[in-house]
């Protein structure tokens, strides 16, 4: 049997390895966070997506039972709700896009830690992408929220004041 000694040269090199993994670690816990917050935020959209479709699907079955009675405001909303869709559906994919550069951010923060490798510059520079592509969700979604608004139609019946 034989036993390796470690030498206080190679104990302080691992365990200099050791502190730059956990403060790679903690340089990660916050795009972890971030990856958390975009996740939210897809489950919003993807729940208005189906909404969107749910109210579009129910409006194609009112035009087909129109039949040559072509409705005009029908159509008209269903332009609105394609549009509507195809905003969250950007929006979704900037999401998307963003998390995968977060998520590239970590591996590069780990990388950089393994092989000693300063990656600061990339980092940033990923970083700064999925801060824009989140941006660019967010404009997304503000824009189709306004759509919903413009063409929100909600009408109040009076109250009688004759009563049967």
């Amino acid at each position: 049997m034989r036993a390796e000694f470690t030498t206080p040269h190679t104990a302080m090199a691992t365990d200099a390895e050791v502190t730059s993994i956990a403060h790679v670690i903690q340089l990660a816990v916050a795009p972890v966070f971030l990856i958390a917050g975009i996740g939210s935020m897809l489950g919003v959209l993807t729940n208005r997506l189906g909404r969107i479709v749910d109210r579009a699907r129910r409006l194609e079955e009112q035009l087909a039972a129109a039949g040559e009675h072509y409705d005009l405001a029908v159509n008209a909303n269903l332009r609105i709700h394609a549009r509507r869709a195809r905003l969250v559906q950007l929006a979704i994919g900037c999401c998307a896009f963003c998390a995968l550069l977060i998520c590239t951010v970590v591996v590069v923060l780990f990388v950089g830690a393994l092989f000693s490798i300063n990656f600061a510059s990339l980092v940033a520079v990923i970083f700064i992408g999925a801060m824009g592509s989140f941006i660019l969700a967010l404009l997304f979604f503000l824009r189709e929220i306004h759509m919903a608004i413009t063409h929100l139609r909600i009408v109040a019946k009076e109250p009688s004041l004759h009563r049967p």
